[in-house]
Formats: C-alpha cells, sequence, structure tokens
C-alpha cells in the first residue's frame, strides 16, 4: 500500500506494487493508481499543458467522451500552474457527469522537496503535477488557509528512449476522516464503483492526450524554441 504521507517511491522508476489498480487505505479513502505510457512525450509538455489552462473547446479535445467543461480561477500566472484552480464538469467512464475543483499546489506539498531534486537531477522524474481535489458544487470546502479538502492527485513523469512514462495517483475522500465522517460514510461518499471508472477515465485521457501532445507543443514553442529531435 502505498502511504499517502511518504509519496517517496514514486520518484524512483523501479516497478511499485501497485502501477495500475486501486485499493482502500485507512479511513476508507480510495487510492487509484494508473499508469500511461505516452510515445513521444515528455515531462516538460506535460507541465505546460496545464500551464495552458486549456478552455471547454480544448478540454473536450483531451477526452472527447468524457470532459463537458473547463474554466479556470486563482492565481493565473503564465510560467506556473501552481495556484490555479480548475473548475471542470467531467464524467468518469459512464458514472453521471461531476462538477469538480483540481487546485494546482508545489509538489512539495506532497513530495520531500530533496528527494524530488535529486529524482530530477538524475532524469528519475522529468515532470510533476499535483493539486488538491474536491466537489466544487456548490463550494468546495476549504481550510482557513484556502486549501481545498477532498482529495490530492499527482501526475509523475519520466522521460524514456520511446517517450514518457506517466505514473497517475489519486486518493479520494483522503481528507473527510478529518472532517468527521466514519469509515462507512467515506466509503458510501467514495463507492467502490468509483475506483474503476477513474482508471478507465485517466488512462483514456492521457492516451487521448499522447495523441496531439508532442506536435501541439512544438507548434506553441516553435518561435522560442527550436523543435526537438524527431522521436
Amino acid at each position: 500500500m502505498l502511504d499517502p504521507a511518504d509519496l517517496g517511491p514514486l520518484l524512483h522508476p523501479a516497478p511499485m506494487p501497485l502501477e495500475t489498480g486501486w485499493e482502500r487505505i485507512a479511513g476508507g479513502a480510495l487510492h487509484v493508481a494508473v499508469r500511461t505510457d505516452m510515445h513521444g512525450c515528455r515531462g516538460e509538455m506535460l507541465e505546460w499543458w496545464f500551464r495552458w489552462r486549456c478552455d471547454t473547446q480544448k478540454y473536450v479535445w483531451w477526452h472527447p467522451i468524457d470532459h463537458v467543461s473547463s474554466r479556470w480561477q486563482g492565481i493565473l500566472a503564465e510560467d506556473t500552474h501552481v495556484g490555479s484552480e480548475h473548475v471542470i464538469r467531467e464524467r468518469f467512464s459512464g458514472l453521471p457527469a461531476q462538477d469538480l475543483i483540481v487546485q494546482f499546489t508545489e509538489p512539495t506539498e506532497f513530495f520531500d522537496a530533496d528527494q524530488l531534486a535529486k529524482a530530477r537531477e538524475s532524469g528519475a522524474v522529468s515532470g510533476v503535477v499535483a493539486g488538491r481535489t474536491g466537489d466544487a458544487r456548490p463550494d468546495p470546502q476549504r481550510t482557513e488557509d484556502g486549501r481545498v479538502l477532498g482529495g490530492r492527485l499527482m501526475h509523475v513523469a519520466r522521460d524514456t528512449p520511446w517517450g514518457m512514462a506517466l505514473r497517475s495517483h489519486f486518493f479520494v475522500g483522503i481528507d473527510l476522516p478529518g472532517l468527521g465522517l466514519s469509515r462507512a460514510e467515506v466509503e458510501r461518499e467514495v463507492p467502490d464503483e468509483l475506483a474503476p471508472a477513474l482508471l478507465r477515465h485517466a488512462y483514456d485521457e492521457f492516451t487521448f492526450l499522447s495523441r496531439f501532445l508532442p506536435s501541439l507543443y512544438v507548434a506553441e514553442h516553435r518561435d522560442v524554441a527550436s523543435p526537438p529531435a524527431p522521436w
């Protein structure tokens, strides 16, 4: 079981006990793991995609089956996605559409800063996108300092000769025990059927993205950087 308080194993390329699948963790929250091989992509492309802040049209491009709408709020700096909040409506592989919020954070909120720096330096990690997730309707629950309560997501990329290996991990309902919900109540809030639906959704959306992300990244950067060598 991956301990949400110690995500260090995600920074190493060695296979993990759970690369793709799901499990219940302490308190009843769901841990969903998804590995997606994104041929022709790189970690820098993944991080840029989230800084690009796709509108609804581009969000539907990303997953033309499940994605419904997209808008952004919070800190909208051009050079980082951190501090921005993605307010979305989407389906999880046939489940009813949900209104969700993703609050993008510094990866060091969840990963040890020294371990992450060493992983980037060694090439074991080439990109990280991390965030807090919650129900966006009517308003997400937050801590006093504004952090969204509900779940966590992290996408950890590693460049390879053929493209990028992406590990996506979701902890759904991880904050609910701290809000006073019992394990049984947490399991009702995040039922078992959500796990395979989220797994399929994440695998599909990043597989869709891999089909056009390299050419889009090159097109958006052609005036400021030389195109990368063919892969």
